[in-house]
């Protein structure tokens, strides 16, 4: 039973992580096809960070149980493009992009969060969170 206790624990404790992951990487892709012409996300309330536009329920309950998982695919219509194929290539690539310079960004938090705070139980739940959205999102990327 404590197996199962400390498995639910860790999976809510990663849920923040998830949803930040997922909402980047779609942004991702809805904001690059966006940027070359397709407005197709962007009419449909899909260029956004809010994680209730993107999330699959069978794909988000697969990625917090198993580890791995999906979500909505943001629409794009590449008659839009100029470039066809360099748009669709370039919109699929934004997604995983977008992880990796999420990873970044929460990495370079999170070091600097160490250099600057205290140690307390608050701060550590701070790094915590830092590091399971970089981890996530470096495995959203990949």
């Amino acid at each position: 039973m404590d197996g199962i206790l400390s498995y639910i624990i860790d999976a809510l404790y990663s849920l923040p992580g998830i949803l930040v992951g997922l909402s980047f990487h779609e942004w991702g892709h809805a904001y690059a096809a966006y940027k070359r012409g397709d407005p197709t996300a962007r009419n449909l309330g899909r260029m956004t960070v809010n994680p209730l536009a993107h999330i699959d329920p069978l794909g988000f309950l697969s990625l917090l149980i198993l580890g791995f998982g999906w979500a909505k695919p943001v629409p794009v219509n590449p008659n839009y493009f100029k470039k066809p194929k360099q748009g669709m290539a370039l919109t699929a690539l934004a997604g995983p992009v977008s992880n990796f310079l999420l990873a970044l960004l929460t990495l370079l938090a999170a070091r600097i969060f160490c250099d600057v705070a205290a140690y307390s139980e608050a701060n550590q739940r701070i790094l915590d969170f830092l590091l399971m959205v970089a981890l996530l999102s470096i495995g959203l990327g990949l």
